[in-house]
């Protein structure tokens, strides 16, 4: 009668306080530059080692600029952060993927490059996308920078085990909707706080058609709902994905896991705290509309009117739009956009610049376009070149930069400006969040592609 989430969180937990938390054990740990400086102060102030320094791997990614990365970073805050960072790997002894390192990259996206993230793990990093791991199923949850000292210092952390919930996608998705729109989708049904206080299993049968980067996108944007984490059942897809990385078991070792791998499931008469299900027929390309991940619309609808948003969220309602300079029933196809970004750990792999390229093969950028197409990792950088995306794209008149979180956040060179509509395949467009006065519309690689050559909000449905 458990759930994949109990099995899991079960097999972790060393002890328990009653009425309290859970000590939990964590089997791998993630580490950027903005999260952990204190952290480690913390464990040089009480006179701490790294229990196990072999589970933490550390990479930076969110300060990093995406243009002359063999050069001193220009910033002095963003290059004082990714040299405390090194500094603190080389004197507790963690492994660190810099600059210029072949395996550096956005951290949510290396993990499972290398085959770090495995089924059945606890997994945690200082960042809230720590969510993306799940797709494995595993257990993947952001922390706050006292539990990355906590972790750090004893492998364990403490923390209440959360309610779970089931959110099941049934039916086959329509041509042209990614992996991208179900998460968009899910978000603007459950709202921004329908998960609190949930972990999520994600299930049906448009769930387990994904590959497993699409996976990967739909767990990273869990915490858009409140949820403290997503996950989805290993499978075969899981098994292949994973079999053949370089930390990934290898011989007997990998015998030994995929055994154990394949106990991971929810069990047929598995009762869940909630259970929601939609179906994928009513899913299509999506946008957001708003200045928060649940603001958002399937393409060729309109704003909601006021009088449809609950009472209580009618102020943010009237905020967001007129921060955006958008009107209540306003339809968003054909409205001219700035900027489009391709890339986060939301949507920086492999999968997400085919698709791209796919769509404008043929085409070429919009002259008013500034595009940012960003891989998450050096390893994405380096498929590119090695399928000729970069040839395909080059010819279309983008231009791929280096690895980073780039335009996601306003922490590195890449901000959009103020009032500069940018069409986004990241996972926050909360005021802000890409630069001070920066309109962020959230959207799907295709949403983006379709956008990039035209220069307006366009349903990619047209060109496939």
């Amino acid at each position: 009668m458990n759930t994949l989430f109990d099995k899991i969180w079960d097999a972790h937990v060393v002890t328990s306080v009653e009425g309290g938390p859970d000590q939990l054990y964590i089997d791998r740990h993630y580490c950027h530059e903005v999260t952990s400086p204190q952290a480690f102060n913390e464990l040089r102030e009480r006179k701490l080692s790294v229990f196990r320094p072999a589970q933490t791997t550390c990479s930076p990614d969110h300060n990093i600029p995406t243009l002359h990365q063999d050069q001193p970073i220009a910033d002095p805050v963003s290059r004082n952060q990714v040299e405390t960072l090194a500094r603190n790997a080389r004197e507790f002894g963690l492994t660190y993927y810099g600059l210029g390192n072949k395996k550096n990259g956005i951290i949510h996206v290396i993990g499972p490059e290398y085959g770090l993230t495995q089924p059945g793990m606890t997994i945690v990093c200082g960042d809230s996308h720590t969510s993306t791991h799940g797709a494995f199923g595993a257990i993947a949850f952001g922390i706050g920078t006292s539990e990355v000292a906590m972790v750090l210092a004893s492998q364990c952390i403490l923390q209440p085990k959360p309610k779970s919930m089931r959110i099941n996608i049934e039916g086959k998705l329509s041509p042209g909707v990614t992996a991208k729109d179900i998460a968009l989708y899910i978000i603007a049904q459950m709202t921004t706080g329908g998960a609190t206080g949930y972990f999520v299993e994600y299930a049906g049968e448009a769930i387990r058609a994904l590959s497993m980067e699409e996976r990967m996108t739909v767990c990273n944007l869990s915490i858009e709902m409140g949820a403290r984490g997503g996950l989805i059942a290993p499978d075969e897809t899981t098994f292949a994905y994973v079999k053949g990385r370089e930390f990934a078991p290898k011989g007997e070792a990998w015998d030994k896991a995929l055994a154990y791998w394949k106990t991971l499931y929810s069990d047929a008469d598995a009762v869940f705290d909630r259970e929601v299900t939609f179906q994928a027929a009513d899913i299509a390309p999506r946008i957001t509309y708003g200045t928060n991940p649940g603001m958002g619309i399937a393409i060729d609808e309109a704003i909601p009117l006021e009088d449809t948003i609950d009472e209580s969220s009618k102020i943010s309602y009237r905020r967001a739009l007129h921060y955006m300079g958008f009107e209540p029933g306003e339809r968003l196809l054909r409205k001219k956009i700035d900027y489009v970004f391709l890339g986060s750990c939301t949507n920086g792999r492999i999968e997400d610049f085919r698709a791209f390229a796919n769509l404008v093969k043929g085409h070429h950028k919009a002259s008013h376009v500034t595009a940012w197409l960003v891989p998450g990792s050096q390893a994405v950088a380096r498929q590119i070149v090695a399928e000729g995306l970069d040839r395909t794209l080059a010819e279309a008149g983008f231009e791929i930069r280096q690895p980073g979180c780039s335009a996601c956040l306003a922490m590195n060179d890449d901000k959009v400006p103020a009032g500069k509509y940018a069409v986004s395949t990241s996972n926050r467009n909360f005021e802000g969040r890409q630069g001070p006065g920066a309109r962020t519309i959230l959207a799907g690689p295709l949403v983006a592609a379709a956008a990039a050559i035209t220069g307006e909000i366009t349903d990619p449905r047209t060109f496939l």
